[in-house]
C-alpha cells in the first residue's frame, strides 16, 4: 500500500527532485493545486485557493500522509493551514505567518539576536510622506512586508531614490500585499504588529558581507541543520547569481549561525517543519546578522542535494510528515560540490532567439549531469518575467556538479557561453554581465 503526499504546485522538473528521494516506490505523490496558480499566478486569492485545496483533499479517497511544499509565499503559509485543517504534522501557520512578517519577524529577531538584527523600521508606502517614516541612515533597502526573489526590492541611496522606489512599490505591492492580509486574517497579530499589514514596506540598513543560509528542521522540538548553501551575488550585491553546495565559509563561522538559527526558531515557537535561514557575515568585523527566515526546503537546493548527497532535500519535508528525524549524514553523491547557476541579462529587451532543445541536449551531452533551464521565450519582453528582482531579469538557471569549486566554476564559464541568446538591443551572448558573478 503507498503512502500518499500531496504537493502544493507540483511541475514536472520538482518531481523528479522528489523521485530522487530513499525508496520512492514507497510514495505517490500528488498535485495540489497547479504551478499556475501559486507560482506563476499574476494574483494570488488566498482564501480561494485555501478552499479550492481543501475540497481536494477532502475528497481523496485514501489516508494523507502529509501535504508538502517548496515554493515561496502562497504556498509557505498554505501548507501549515491545510495541515492543521487535517490533522497532519506541521508547523503552526502561527509560527510561519510570524517568520514570513519581515516586520514581525524583526521584532522577535532583536528580542533573543540584537547584535544580529540590522536597524529597521516600517513604511507606509500610500502615507501622504512615507519618508517621514524612515528612522535609519541611506542607503537602506526598501521591500514589502511579504514578497520575495527581491520582488519590489530596492536599495535606496538617497531621497530621490526612494520616491522613485515608492511610486513602483504603490503600483505592484497589492500583489502580495492582499493575498499575506486574507492569511493574517486566519492567526492572532499582536497590536504592535497589526497596523503594519502586508501592503507595508519595511526599511533595513544595508547589510554587507558574504551570505549563506542553513537549511534544517525541527521535529517534536529537536534541532537539526542537514546542509549549508552559499548564496552569492554579483558585484553590485543586488541579484543573485548562484547557490552553491556545500559551503565553503570556515567551521567557526556555520557553527555560530547554526546555533543563532537554534535560538531564534526556538524563541518563535517553530515545530515539525523544515526551514531555511539566511545570514550576512562581515569577515573582517566577524560579524553577523540576520537576512530572512523561510519557513520550507528550498526546490532551488534540490539539484545540488542530490548530486552531493544522492537524494533531495524533499526526504527532509518527507521525513518530518511521518515523524522521522531527518539525517543525511551518511549519503553521498557522484560530487563534491554543485551550485544552482541563474544566468541573468541586465537591461530591458526583447527575446529575439532562445537556445533550442537540439543545441541544449548537446551542451548537456559535454559535461554529465548538467541541466539547463531556459526560463524566457522567444518574442517575450524581458519585462513580462514573473515574480523579477529590482535589477536584472533571470534568463536560464543552470544546474552542475564537480569534485571541488575551482572545476565547478570552470564548467559554468564554459557552458553558459555556448548559451547562443539573442536580444532586440543588438547584444551578443558575450555582453551578458558574467564579470557580475564572484569567482
Amino acid at each position: 500500500m503507498p503512502t500518499h503526499f500531496f504537493v502544493l504546485g507540483l511541475d514536472p522538473l520538482r518531481l523528479t527532485y522528489l523521485e530522487s528521494i530513499h525508496h520512492p516506490e514507497a510514495y505517490r505523490f500528488h498535485p495540489l493545486l497547479e504551478l499556475e496558480e501559486v507560482v506563476l499566478a499574476e494574483n494570488y486569492p488566498y482564501d480561494a485557493l485555501l478552499q479550492k485545496a481543501e475540497r481536494q483533499l477532502r475528497e481523496f479517497p485514501e489516508p494523507i500522509a502529509g501535504i508538502l511544499g517548496h515554493w515561496d509565499f502562497p504556498t509557505s503559509a498554505l501548507q501549515p493551514h491545510l495541515s492543521e485543517k487535517l490533522g497532519l504534522r506541521s508547523a503552526s501557520l502561527q509560527a510561519v505567518l510570524k517568520c514570513e512578517h519581515k516586520y514581525w519577524s524583526r521584532l522577535e529577531q532583536r528580542k533573543v539576536l540584537p547584535d544580529w538584527t540590522p536597524g529597521f523600521c516600517a513604511i507606509d508606502p500610500f502615507a501622504r510622506e512615507p519618508l517621514d517614516q524612515v528612522t535609519i541612515n541611506y542607503p537602506l533597502w526598501l521591500k514589502p512586508i511579504k514578497a520575495h526573489s527581491s520582488y519590489l526590492g530596492f536599495r535606496v541611496d538617497n531621497e530621490r531614490v526612494f520616491r522613485s522606489a515608492i511610486e513602483m512599490i504603490r503600483k505592484e505591492i497589492h500583489r502580495f500585499g492582499d493575498p499575506f492580509n486574507q492569511a493574517l486574517a486566519h492567526i492572532s497579530v499582536p497590536p504592535e504588529v497589526a497596523p503594519i499589514n502586508g501592503n507595508w514596506c519595511i526599511a533595513e540598513e544595508i547589510i554587507t558581507g558574504k551570505q549563506c543560509g542553513i537549511e534544517g528542521s525541527m521535529l517534536d522540538g529537536e534541532y537539526h541543520v542537514h546542509g549549508i548553501v552559499d548564496t552569492v551575488k554579483d558585484s553590485k550585491n543586488q541579484s543573485f547569481t548562484r547557490y552553491e553546495y556545500p559551503s565553503v565559509w570556515p567551521r567557526q563561522a556555520q557553527q555560530k549561525i547554526c546555533a543563532a538559527g537554534e535560538k531564534l526558531l526556538r524563541h518563535l515557537g517553530f515545530d515539525n517543519s523544515a526551514f531555511g535561514i539566511e545570514f550576512f557575515w562581515d569577515e573582517q568585523k566577524n560579524t553577523f546578522k540576520v537576512l530572512e527566515i523561510n519557513t520550507r526546503i528550498s526546490q532551488s537546493h534540490s539539484d545540488q542535494f542530490i548530486k552531493v548527497h544522492g537524494v533531495s532535500n524533499h526526504q527532509v519535508s518527507v521525513d518530518l510528515a511521518l515523524g522521522r528525524t531527518p539525517d543525511l549524514s551518511n549519503c553521498r553523491g557522484k560530487y563534491r560540490s554543485a551550485a544552482k547557476f541563474m544566468l541573468r541579462r541586465y537591461g530591458e529587451a526583447r527575446v529575439k532567439r532562445v537556445p533550442s532543445a537540439k543545441e541544449i541536449q548537446a551542451i548537456e551531452s559535454a559535461v554529465p549531469d548538467s541541466k539547463v533551464e531556459i526560463t524566457v521565450e522567444q518574442g517575450q519582453h524581458l519585462s513580462e518575467i514573473i515574480n523579477p528582482d529590482s535589477y536584472s531579469y533571470e534568463i536560464a538557471n543552470i544546474f552542475l556538479g564537480a569534485k571541488n569549486q575551482r572545476e565547478l566554476l570552470k564548467s559554468y564559464r564554459q557552458l553558459a557561453g555556448k548559451l547562443h541568446f539573442e536580444f532586440s538591443d543588438g547584444r551578443e551572448p558575450e555582453a551578458f554581465q558574467f564579470n557580475h558573478v564572484r569567482y
